[in-house]
C-alpha cells in the first residue's frame, strides 16, 4: 500500500470512530469497503441497512447479505417506496434525488434517534458526475467518508483487496432503474423485465454489461474485454433478452461506458 493510500485509510478509520454509525449499505464495492473499515474502526455501535425495493436486483441483495455476514456486522433490510412517488416513477433526469430522498429520509425517521450518524459509500470520483442523489444526502445530513478522504474508485478497490473483500473485483452495479432511458416511466414490471434479462445474460457467462431499456426494445452494452465473445453467443443473447419480455434487442458495438444513457437522454 502506498504511503498516500495508507494515510487516506488512517483518515477514514479516524472519521468512522466515535458515536454509533449506520451505513446505507447496498453491498456494492464502495459500501462494502466502508463497512469493512467501520468494523475495524469500531465505532460505539455499527449497523448496516439495505433499502429493498423492485429497483434493487435480488442478486445485489444476496450480495449485501453475504458481505455483512462475512464481516459479522448486524444487517437489516428496510423496505422503501420510491416507486409510489410519481416524481420518481416519471423517471426525470434527477430521478436519483427522489430515490435517495426516500431512502435517507426513511433511515433518518426510523433510526435517527439511536443512530445519529448515517453514512453512504459515495467516493471521490462520484463527486464529479451528475449525481442528484448527493443533494438528498446533504439534506438528510448523510456523510460520505470515502469521498471526504479523497478515495477514488481505484483506491476503493485497492483497499477492498487489502481487506480481502469478495467485492474488490466486482463490476459496478447501479440500481435497475438506471437502465431505463430518461422519461420512460418506471414500474415494477419494467424493472422485473430488466432483472430477468440480466440474470439470463449472467447465466451465459457475461460479467460486466448493462441491458438498457429503451421501451419495447433493449440495448445490450458489454465491456471492451468481453466484446470478442459476442459473435459466438449472439443468438443466445437475443433469445435471453426476448424471453425476458422485450420485443427486440440490439447489441451495441461500442464498449460499455457508464453515463452514456443519461447523455443520450439529455
Amino acid at each position: 500500500m502506498s504511503p498516500e493510500l495508507a494515510a487516506k485509510k488512517d483518515g477514514l478509520l479516524d472519521r468512522l470512530r466515535g458515536e454509533p454509525l449506520l451505513i446505507a449499505f447496498s453491498g456494492g464495492v464502495d459500501s462494502s469497503l466502508l463497512l469493512a473499515a467501520a468494523r475495524e474502526a469500531a465505532p460505539a455501535a455499527l449497523l448496516a441497512v439495505t433499502g429493498v425495493s423492485p429497483s434493487l436486483a435480488r442478486a445485489q441483495l444476496e450480495q449485501a447479505r453475504a458481505v455483512a455476514r462475512t464481516l459479522g456486522v448486524e444487517h437489516l433490510e428496510l423496505g422503501t417506496e420510491e416507486l409510489a412517488d410519481p416524481r420518481y416513477a416519471a423517471n426525470p433526469g434527477d430521478r436519483c434525488y427522489f430515490c435517495k430522498h426516500e431512502l435517507f429520509g426513511r433511515l433518518r425517521r426510523r433510526f435517527g434517534d439511536l443512530w445519529p450518524r448515517i453514512a453512504d459509500g459515495t467516493n471521490a470520483d462520484d463527486l464529479g458526475g451528475h449525481r442528484p442523489g448527493l443533494r438528498a444526502a446533504r439534506e438528510e445530513g448523510v456523510i460520505s467518508p470515502l469521498a471526504e478522504q479523497g478515495l477514488t474508485k481505484d483506491e476503493v478497490r485497492a483497499l477492498s483487496r487489502h481487506y480481502g473483500l469478495a467485492t474488490a473485483e466486482l463490476p459496478a452495479s447501479p440500481c435497475l432503474a438506471s437502465r431505463v432511458v430518461t422519461g420512460l416511466a418506471i414500474d415494477a414490471t419494467r424493472l422485473g423485465r430488466i432483472e430477468r434479462a440480466e440474470d439470463a445474460l449472467r447465466g451465459l457467462g457475461f460479467r460486466e454489461f448493462r441491458l438498457r431499456d429503451l421501451g419495447d426494445r433493449a440495448r445490450f452494452e458489454l465491456s471492451a474485454n468481453e466484446q470478442g465473445r459476442v459473435a459466438a453467443r449472439r443468438s443466445a443473447i437475443e433469445s435471453a433478452v426476448l424471453a425476458a419480455g422485450f420485443a427486440a434487442v440490439e447489441i451495441d458495438p461500442r464498449p460499455l461506458r457508464s453515463g452514456r444513457l443519461s447523455e443520450e437522454s439529455a
